[in-house]
């Protein structure tokens, strides 16, 4: 087997070693950086929905208070829950994965209402006072789902449609009746603000990032083995070929040839001086035993 082929089978051992420790490594750390970046962008949506909700509180809620028939006529702008979760729907236009929901214990509208796991996380934000938020996974029909979600607290200015139904506006009462979403206690944790994601979209990240990562590392590898052959090919293989044509030629007894070039100072420049002298003694001992 020629030497560039040896020197090849070498390299593309240490490369598949080396790729395949890599592969395993950038695997994890990449699912995580992508779970991670979901998590971010999850964060940034529920921060605009807060902003919303507080918009809708301090801005939008008193505007419209004004419209005289406000107290008989029901304006779902003027709720933070409305507000927050409209906003967002215009959001999955763009992010069609994301889905986000402000899940109550007793809303006065049932599409608020908790299921059993999102009224598991109220339960554990109640018990657990200190926790700024909750992250984790759960299985759906459709397969695992990452979620996040943070608390939401009873707020004074809640307790006008959600405290005692005798002391409700006739809005509320007229479009949700007088039985659900009341009762509610300031300070009291009812719902939680929710995003969910199927974990398709972290790992689809993950597998485009290591397609990515994958060809680049072949890209390279292939760059560096063209330009290690090629300086194998002039530095090492050519010299050590005209070498070995060389003795070749002196082996049947030519003995005109010319010195080799020597070039630079290193081992194939010092085997070139020292092939040389060796011709040259050669030369001399032909030339005595043939006077």
């Amino acid at each position: 087997m020629k030497l560039l082929a040896k020197f090849n089978l070498i390299l593309l051992a240490l490369f598949v070693a080396g790729l395949a420790l890599i592969a395993v490594a950038a695997n994890e750390f990449l699912m995580r950086n992508a779970r991670d970046q979901v998590v971010r962008q999850a964060e940034l949506m529920i921060e605009n929905a807060r902003s919303t909700r507080q918009y809708t509180v301090d801005e939008l809620a008193p505007l419209l208070n004004t419209v005289p028939d406000h107290n008989t006529r029901f304006l779902p702008e003027t709720i933070p829950f409305y507000a927050a979760t409209t906003t967002f729907n215009y959001l999955r236009a763009k992010y069609p994965e994301y889905a986000y929901k402000e899940a109550a214990l007793n809303p006065s509208n049932p599409r608020d209402r908790a299921a059993d796991w999102e009224a598991d996380l109220i339960y554990y934000f109640r018990t657990h006072k200190d926790a700024p938020r909750v992250i984790g996974e759960r299985q759906t029909s459709a397969g695992p789902a990452l979620y996040i979600a943070y608390p939401i607290k009873t707020e004074g200015a809640c307790l006008t449609c959600h405290g005692d139904p005798r002391s409700a506006p006739d809005s509320i009462l007229q479009t949700y009746g007088g039985v659900n979403g009341f009762g509610w206690t300031a300070g009291e944790i009812t719902a939680a603000q929710i995003i969910s994601v199927p974990m398709t979209v972290p790992v689809g990240i993950a597998r485009q990032a290591f397609r990515a990562l994958i060809a680049y590392l072949i890209v390279t590898f292939i760059a560096a083995m063209a330009l290690l052959d090629a300086a194998l090919l002039f530095i090492v293989i050519r010299p050590v070929q005209r070498l070995s044509a060389m003795a070749d030629r002196i082996s049947s007894g030519d003995t005109s040839l010319a010195e080799l070039p020597v070039n630079g100072k290193d081992e194939i420049a010092e085997v070139t001086a020292s092939f040389n002298r060796m011709s040259a003694s050669l030369r001399k001992a032909f030339r005595m035993l043939n006077p």
